[in-house]
Formats: structure tokens, sequence, C-alpha cells
């Protein structure tokens, strides 16, 4: 498309969105009782305006039928993980086997890692991306610490090459095929909280296997953003929260991939709970854990119906939106906002981006390295009504969400961050 640095232009693209409704959807925070230019769906999405009805749908069964709702309650209580199945293998390409809704991400990353990652005299290493977030650097220190491997040895985290933001997939591989020998786990973001590199799952799985290592993916900042194919990938496992472009609330439920070939493989380790029990035999109370064939083998408790109300809200949206038609209009929204910042500075002196310029390379989000008066301009951003998000040490991170951005939004966003940088 050749776009046009015009809020005409903006506004007639806006007038042909096929996606446009799903705005009114949503309700949309205030700055000085004029609606924000919301762009941090990559760090808690909005709410949908069904949330409520959902919650006190729950809230009234509750009120009206006490434990018998588990039952007899309009989505009983007993099966609720269940509702959830049909939107989230479709958000990751999975099938209803594969998928789950439950605990946090942290938690089921630690749950996956039990299973998956079995360190032994001749495999103990992981790969991962240097600069991961923060939960899975913990996570993984934890986890070695567990196993008793030294971390300097046993992690290997690839950074990109010297004057580059992000890392190559030619690297990436590499690395896996040099450390094959000795590899247990292969695990990434699948769209790098940072810089918003959009990681290619089906090379690294590959990769991954090819040496004899598992392969896993967080995917906080891909899920619902971008297309995923994760069992056609063969990914083994993969975790992701909800409050990012799931827009489940803050603290939402979480979710968990296991790959089919996995289903029932009762000997793989895990961390044993009541609801990954035989759901035919869990009321009986008997010793000795038979998991659920799936993921669902991986539940600890049940499922936390208010948490997972506010979730299912939001997963209808998804249903009615596609995530296919989401991800064309997010590819155009987030190209007018390059275009726009280019037009900007195109010698690159205050500011460069971070992000991928190839569309397949990343979700929405654009990171904006500034070169100068970085946290100024940001504060002039918040002060002009532009909700965005601040990394250190000088990383502002824009995300137009194509479920309820607008183009004549970006446009605005924009003209503001060019008076910001040039006060």
């Amino acid at each position: 498309m050749n776009f046009i640095n015009s809020l005409f232009f903006a506004r007639q693209l806006d007038r042909t969105d096929p996606l446009k409704k799903f705005r009114n959807e949503f309700l949309l925070p205030k700055v000085d009782k004029k609606p924000a230019i919301y762009f941090t769906g990559n760090s808690l999405g909005l709410q949908p305006k069904s949330t409520k009805k959902f919650i006190n749908e729950e809230l009234q069964d509750w009120a009206r039928l006490g434990v018998e709702g588990h039952v007899h309650s309009r989505r009983p209580w007993l099966y609720y993980h269940k509702f959830t199945k049909k939107a989230l293998a479709q958000l990751v390409g999975a099938k209803p086997l594969e998928v789950v809704a439950m605990n946090q991400l942290t938690v089921n990353l630690h749950l996956m890692m039990v299973s998956f990652y079995r360190p032994t005299k001749e495999r103990f290493k992981i790969i991962t991306e240097a600069g991961a977030f923060s939960s899975d650097q913990y996570a993984f220190e934890s986890q070695l610490k567990w196993h008793s491997q030294n971390s300097d040895k046993a992690l290997i985290e690839l950074k990109p090459l010297t004057g580059e933001h992000t890392l190559r997939t030619a690297d990436i591989l590499q690395a896996i095929e040099t450390h094959g020998a000795q590899l247990a786990l292969v695990i990434f973001g699948g769209v790098q909280y940072y810089t918003g590199q959009f990681f290619n799952i089906k090379k690294i799985t590959e990769a991954a296997h090819q040496v004899g290592a598992y392969a896993g993916f967080d995917l906080a900042h891909a899920v619902g953003n971008v297309p995923l194919s994760l069992h056609r990938d063969g990914a083994d496992f993969a975790v992701w929260c909800s409050y990012k472009y799931l827009n489940s609330g803050p603290g939402g439920i979480a979710g968990a991939f296991v790959h089919e070939r996995h289903a029932k493989n009762v000997d793989l380790q895990r961390f044993s709970g009541w609801w990954g029990h035989n759901e035919k035999e869990r009321f009986q109370m008997k010793k000795g854990f038979v998991p659920m064939p799936g993921v669902d083998g991986w539940q600890l408790s049940n499922f936390p119906i208010l948490s997972g109300a506010a979730h299912l809200a939001s997963l209808e949206i998804f249903l009615q939106a596609g995530i296919k038609n989401l991800r064309k209009k997010s590819i155009v929204l987030t190209g007018y906002l390059e275009f726009l910042l280019k037009e900007i500075d195109p010698h690159e002196t205050n500011f460069t981006i971070l992000t991928p310029g190839k569309v397949d390379e990343r979700g929405c989000q654009l990171s904006i390295f500034m070169k100068k008066n970085g946290k100024t301009v940001f504060n002039a951003l918040t002060k002009a009504g532009v909700i965005a998000d601040w990394r250190e040490p000088n990383v502002i991170r824009v995300a137009p969400v194509p479920l309820y951005n607008t183009f004549e939004e970006v446009f605005r966003f924009a003209e503001i961050f060019k008076k910001a940088i040039h006060r």
C-alpha cells in the first residue's frame, strides 16, 4: 500500500476498515476527559464492554445456586476450562486437546519445564534469547539451580550481532547445531517483549528436534497479536498470559499448549494436581494420579470462574473478528505507523526503530529507541494523552492493536511524537 501522511488518508482507511465495529466493544481510558490514544495493549489490554455481563452472570449463578452451580449454572463450573478451548485452539493453531486455560504464565512455564527440561550428564543446556523477560530468566535460573546445574555453563543466551538490534534466524539455528549434543531445551519468546521481534517458531522447533532437544515458547506477546501454528510447527509446549492482547483483565488466567504427540505419555514427568486427574474418576478420591489426555493432564486446581468469565468475554470477540483478519489489519496499521515515524526522522538522528522492518518478523508493536531526550519525549506523549510504555534505558514501546485502535490514532500519535522530539 502507498501510504499518505494526512489526516484525510487515515480517516479514509478507518472508513473502509472491515473491523472498525470492534472498537465499540471496548472501554477506552480518558485523559483530561478525552479518549486516550491507548497504544499499550502489549502491557494490558482494554476491557471489553461484555466483561461485566459475563462476570455478573457467574455472580448471579453463585448467588442463586451455591455449590450446585458446578453442574447447573448456565456455564457449568466443572467444565469451564472447556469453554475456552475453541477460541484458544484457533488463536495458537492447535487442536482443542492441546490447549488449556490455567494458572499464571510463570507457573505454567515451571510446570512445562518440569516435564521438558530433564537434564542428564550429556544433555543439560538451555538455549534462549539474551534479554528474555525477567520472569523467564528467573524461571530458567531457578530450574537450573533445582537440577544442580551451573547456569554459566548450562544457559546459552544468544545476542544480536554487534551493531544489530535483533537476532538473525540463521544464527539461532547455528547455535542450536553447535550445542546440539549437549542441548536439552530450546525456549524462546514468540514475540520478544523489548524489540518486538517475531521469532520463526517452525524453524527453531525443527532445529531443536534435529539435535534431540525439546522446543518451547513463551507467547505472552504473540498470542492474540500474530497468527500461530503450534501444532503444525511441532512445538513441544508453549505458555502465555491473557491480560495483554487477549484483554482478559489484570492478572487474568493464563494458558498452555502441549503437542498432541505427548498427549498420552503418562511416563512424562510432571507436577500433578487433582484437576489434572482422570475426569471420570476425579471425585472417587483414589490414590494414584492418572492424567487426563492432552494438556488438561497438567492442570493442578479447579478453574477460577470469575477470572475465566472475563477471559471468555474477550475470547468471544476474537472468535467473531478472526485472528487472520486482525493480522491483515495489523500489518497495515503498524506499517502506517512505521511510515509516519520514518517521515519524521528519515536520517535517524533522534531515534531508530528496533523492531524488524519485515512484516513476517514482527507483530503490531514498534520499539522506538530514543537516541536523546527519551524520557522527556515520553513524558510529553503522556501529557498529550498518549498511553504508551517506557522501557529502560531508552525505549518507547507503542502497539497499535487492530481490535480497538484506529488509523486516525496512529496519525495523531505521529503528530504528537513529532512535536515532542522537536520542542
